[in-house]
Order: C-alpha cells, then sequence, then structure tokens
C-alpha cells in the first residue's frame, strides 16, 4: 500500500563539509544526535531520462527508516510529495502507473547509484517535538548507464517535521548562513549526480550531416514527428513566440503539458484533477477548431475526436457528481416540513445506480492503448506542426480573424435563442450558445499573449456568458433529475410533493437567467463594439 508524505526540506554545502551549531536558532532547545545511517539507492529512468526532464525522482532505497520505493513529485520550489511503497525486488504497480504519462511504452532503467553516510540531528522544542531533521550526507553517485563516472560531495539537508511551519526554515537558514553554509547549486541529489557523472561529449567533425527538411515540412504520407525521440518528453519552445503559429502551437503545447502533468493527479484522486484535465482536452480541442486555418484539419480533426472521447471518459461521474451535489445543496435550503418521503435515502439510491463505479474505470482508460496513443500523437503535432500558409502571418491579423469569427457564431447562436419562446427547443438553442461561448473564451485565451487587452476582455465576457448560460442549462438537467426521481418515488408509493417543489424552484431559476441574458448580451456586444 503507498502512503504520501509532503516533504518540505533545503539544500545546502559548505566548504568545510561540517554542521554548524544550530542550538542557538530560535525555539530549538535541543539538538539530539540520532547517529548515522548507511542508504543504499538506485534511481530509476528512462534511457532519455524523461523523468529527470520533468524534476520526477524514481528511486529504490534500502537503510534508514523509511527503506522502500519512493516516488517524488515537484509541488514548488524545496516543496515534494513523496509516495512511498514497501521494498520489492519490482517497481509496484501503483507507482509505475504514476509515471505512466511521462514513460509510455518505454523501458525503466536504473541510471544512478547513490549511497550516503547520514549523520542525523533532531532539532526540538522545550517539550521535546521535533521541528526538523538535520543531516550531513557524505554522498558517492556512480552512474549505471552508459560511460558516466562517479561523483562525491557532502551536503546538508534541513528537513520540516510533519505539520511544521515553514518559516522555522527560514531561522535554520539564517543560522547556517552566518557560518558560512550556503543554499545548495543543485535542487536535488539525483540532479546533481546526473550532471556530475554524465558522460563527456565525444568530440566529432560533422561530417555525414544531411540537409534536414525546414520546420512543419514533411514528406509526403510521413505523419507529423514520426520517428522523432520528443514521444514522452514535455519540449519547450526554443523562442518567444512571434508568427500566428507559434501563438497557437504554444496554447496547444501547454494543454498537451497540462495533461501529462495532471495524469498523476487524476489517479491519486487529487481535488479538482479530472476537471483540469477535462478541461485540458477541450481547450486542446476548442483550438483544433478554432484554428483550421492554422493547423491542417486532416491531421487535427482525428485527434480532436480522440480529446472528445477522452474527455467523455473523464466526464463519465463527473456530470452525475455535480448533479448531485446541486440537488443536495437545494434540499438543504428546505425547510424541515416540506421535505416528505424519504427523499434524501432516494437521492443516495438514485446517484448510486447512476453512478458507473469509474474510478477503476478511469485508471483503466489512463492504462490503455487508445489513451497512450493519444498522448504520443500530441507529442509528434507538437514536435513537427501540421503548419498551414496563414501559420506565418502575423498575429493580430490570423488569430484576431478567427477569435471575431467565433464571436460572431456566438452572437448568431444568442441572437436566435432570445428570438424563440421559452420551451425545449429555447433551452436547446441556449445549450449551444453556452457550449459556444466557452469554446469563443478558449480562443480568447490562445489569443491574448497576442493581442493583449482586447483579448482578455473577451475572455472574462465570454466567462460571464458562459456563466450565467450555464446557470440555465444546470437548471435544465436538474429538473430532468427531478421528474425522474419523482416518476421513482410514486412508484414506490412514497410522496413526491418535494421533488414538484424543488422542480418550481428550478424552473424558477432558469427564468430568472433567461430573463437576465437580454440585457447581459446588450452589455457584451456594445463592449465588443467599442
Amino acid at each position: 500500500m503507498a502512503e504520501t508524505k509532503r516533504e518540505i526540506e533545503r539544500k545546502y554545502e559548505s566548504d568545510d563539509s561540517g554542521l554548524p551549531d544550530l542550538t542557538g536558532v530560535a525555539g530549538v532547545a535541543a539538538v539530539l544526535d540520532k547517529g548515522v545511517a548507511e542508504l543504499d539507492a538506485t534511481y530509476y529512468d528512462t534511457a532519455d531520462e524523461r523523468l529527470a526532464a520533468a524534476s520526477l525522482t524514481l528511486r529504490r532505497r534500502t537503510g534508514g527508516s523509511d527503506a522502500g520505493w519512493h516516488l517524488k513529485f515537484p509541488v514548488a520550489p524545496g516543496v515534494r510529495d513523496e509516495i512511498r511503497a514497501p521494498l520489492s525486488d519490482t517497481l509496484p504497480r501503483g507507482l509505475a502507473g504514476l509515471v505512466r504519462s511521462r514513460v509510455r511504452d518505454a523501458e525503466l532503467v536504473p541510471v544512478v547509484r547513490l549511497r550516503s553516510a547520514r549523520d542525523v540531528r533532531d532539532l526540538v522544542d522545550g517539550e521535546g517535538r521535533l521541528l526538523a531533521e538535520v543531516s550531513v550526507d557524505a554522498v558517492r553517485a556512480d552512474r549505471l548507464t552508459g560511460e558516466g563516472g562517479s561523483a562525491q560531495w557532502s551536503e546538508i539537508e534541513v528537513e520540516l517535521a510533519d505539520g511544521g511551519d515553514p518559516a522555522f526554515l527560514d531561522k535554520v537558514e539564517k543560522r547556517l548562513r552566518k557560518a558560512g553554509v550556503r543554499p545548495s547549486g543543485s535542487a536535488s541529489k539525483l540532479a546533481r549526480a546526473l550532471a556530475e557523472t554524465a558522460p563527456k561529449p565525444k568530440k566529432g567533425n560533422g561530417k555525414g550531416k544531411g540537409k534536414g527538411k525546414g520546420k512543419g515540412q514533411r514528406a509526403k504520407g510521413e505523419s507529423p514527428g514520426e520517428g522523432k525521440p520528443s514521444v514522452g518528453l514535455v519540449t519547450k519552445p526554443s523562442a518567444e513566440p512571434v508568427t500566428a503559429g507559434d501563438h497557437v502551437l504554444a496554447y496547444v503545447r501547454a494543454q498537451r503539458d497540462a495533461l501529462v502533468e495532471l495524469d498523476p493527479a487524476v489517479r491519486r484522486d487529487l481535488p479538482d484533477s479530472v476537471h483540469r484535465m477535462r478541461v485540458a482536452t477541450r481547450r486542446m480541442r476548442s483550438a483544433f477548431r478554432s484554428f483550421a486555418k492554422v493547423l491542417d484539419r486532416e491531421v487535427t480533426d482525428p485527434l480532436g475526436e480522440e480529446l472528445k472521447w477522452l474527455a467523455g471518459e473523464l466526464g463519465v461521474d463527473r456530470d452525475q457528481e455535480v448533479l448531485t451535489e446541486r440537488l443536495t445543496a437545494a434540499l438543504d435550503e428546505l425547510p424541515r416540513p416540506l421535505v416528505t418521503g424519504p427523499v434524501r435515502n432516494r437521492l443516495r439510491t438514485w446517484s448510486r445506480a447512476r453512478s458507473s463505479g469509474s474510478r477503476q474505470r478511469l485508471i483503466a482508460v489512463l492504462d490503455g492503448r487508445r489513451y497512450l496513443a493519444l498522448l504520443d500523437a500530441l507529442d509528434r503535432l507538437v514536435a513537427d506542426p501540421p503548419l498551414l500558409e496563414a501559420a506565418a502571418g502575423r498575429p493580430a491579423k490570423v488569430i484576431a480573424r478567427a477569435v471575431r469569427k467565433d464571436f460572431g457564431q456566438v452572437a448568431a447562436l444568442v441572437e436566435e435563442a432570445l428570438g424563440q419562446p421559452p420551451g425545449p427547443e429555447r433551452d436547446l438553442a441556449l445549450h449551444e450558445a453556452r457550449k459556444k461561448a466557452k469554446r469563443t473564451r478558449y480562443s480568447a485565451e490562445a489569443a491574448a499573449p497576442a493581442l493583449g487587452g482586447p483579448a482578455d476582455d473577451l475572455v472574462r465576457l465570454m466567462k460571464s456568458l458562459q456563466g450565467l448560460l450555464g446557470d440555465h442549462q444546470d437548471s435544465v438537467m436538474t429538473r430532468e433529475a427531478l421528474r425522474d426521481l419523482a416518476a421513482q418515488a410514486h412508484a414506490a408509493g412514497e410522496s413526491a410533493f418535494t421533488y414538484g417543489l424543488l422542480h418550481g424552484r428550478e424552473e424558477r431559476r432558469a427564468e430568472l437567467a433567461e430573463a437576465a441574458l437580454p440585457e447581459a448580451w446588450q452589455t457584451i456586444s456594445a463592449t465588443m463594439e467599442v
């Protein structure tokens, strides 16, 4: 069984390789000598070091109090989440899943072995409570691949106790700096080991190099990025975006990166991770459709369909969860005398019946070939984008035109909806307008770095419109659920009064949203004409 520990620590180095006296640090009553621990860790990565490129650390360590497998995710500078699993000969399945979006089909191999003699001190307060653990590590690193070498160094590590105040580390650092100790130049032992044991580059004469194809050019029949080594790697643009294509690709790349980076969070069931991953799929798909003059639809349309599939899988239980929360909140607002019959039990039973138990299903999707093939295809897209002629144009012209087109479609749908009488057809028209407003918001987001204020204004306006139309659509879906619940209650001989009451309240909410729409749309239209 894996466990998670939030690790807050700082690393230092000293020419003296010793630990200064820390009894003078504010709040420290005693410094306890805990002895020396012998640690032996083997670090794993792909041959092209994809985990290291993402600042992820995967190791198998013996010795010390926490022997086992450790996988570390960066949270903030000096802060990491360490996922721990018991010691075993092979990588535990759960940890393998957490790195799959990076590793894909590549083999994880031992890359570095670190052996450390760790001299540990505990800093405790007047009541004997642990404030931080301070250690002096004598490290030997050996590269296990290629023609790498070895390295040795000593470092000081200060790790905050669980639940401690991070400000305490500032006090310790102040004392260390006064003693001539300085922050380490490496973010981790592994980063330093990889740098100091790397094989020296071989000198070449440059012969045998042929002329390559220009950016975005491909041979006929060749898929984007075919044969390139970028699969599984989150790449960064080499320069600031200039052309329309640069800006669109920067946005697409950011969404691809979000998918890869959110994958472990979804597997860990972290708050809001499924929603954020779903949004990334929608943003990328919207970009493909909005900027069809920039990226070739023959390549992006199939990817868009796969992104639509993934968004659907991510939303299998998300929509039901949101609907249940809305119904529960509405029920909580009712005075007790207005809740007749076993309404809450009925709601729980209904919600469970409509839930697919998708936790296991979702993990299976993320482990499946279709999803991994989608990630590979997105990597190839950003590595060798299918740029069209307009991609070389000025952002102020090409991107602005695409955003204006999206807004024009929103305007047409809103006007169409406002011209219809209340009812199912109007509900459907408002729903279509909401979806188009979301797409326009996303295209404006992509345009913001190039167009500045006007695009930022459109993002804000579309977000407000999306919220208003979203409230209306939520009411439509909630009323449908209430009719279903009322029918089930009636069939079971229960009172349907409360469901009817809630249905009436939802109708009123929809009426208020519809009543607010003309004025809101008038304001948006006037703003866009300025």
